[in-house]
């Protein structure tokens, strides 16, 4: 397992964030990476997260870009499914709406050993 130093302090720094918060308040990030995780399989790694909050004249919530590799054939098929299913996908998350789901970049390695990397973007509404 590989862990992204960088990914790793922000999470830190998240979370440091939202214990200065009032304690009703609860950002979705963990059950986005959750569900995103569940929809790409098993054989998927997290190479990072990021939170950017996000308003327009009526709506608040958050844009979220998450990076995931898939080493192997196997794990490449499920990424690929994962990319077919993502744009279209009826997310399930306590409070909140993914508005929209695409795919921002894609990438594939055959040497040393196969591999897709992706990086997806999610906009999470509040749904309160």
């Amino acid at each position: 397992m590989q862990i992204d130093l960088t990914a790793a302090r922000s999470m830190i720094d998240q979370a440091r964030d939202s214990a200065t918060r009032a304690p009703h308040v609860r950002r979705p990030w963990l059950h986005l990476l959750s569900a995103v995780l569940q929809l790409a399989g098993g054989k998927v790694e997290l190479l990072r997260h990021a939170e950017q909050p996000w308003a327009s004249a009526t709506f608040s919530g958050s844009r979220h870009t998450i990076a995931l590799s898939f080493t192997g054939e196997d794990a490449i098929a499920a990424g690929e499914a994962f990319l077919e299913a993502l744009p279209d996908h009826e997310f399930s998350l306590p409070r909140h709406i993914v508005a929209d789901a695409a795919v921002s970049e894609v990438e594939h390695i055959l040497d040393p050993a196969p591999k897709l990397t992706v990086e997806v973007e999610l906009l999470l509404l509040e749904d309160d």
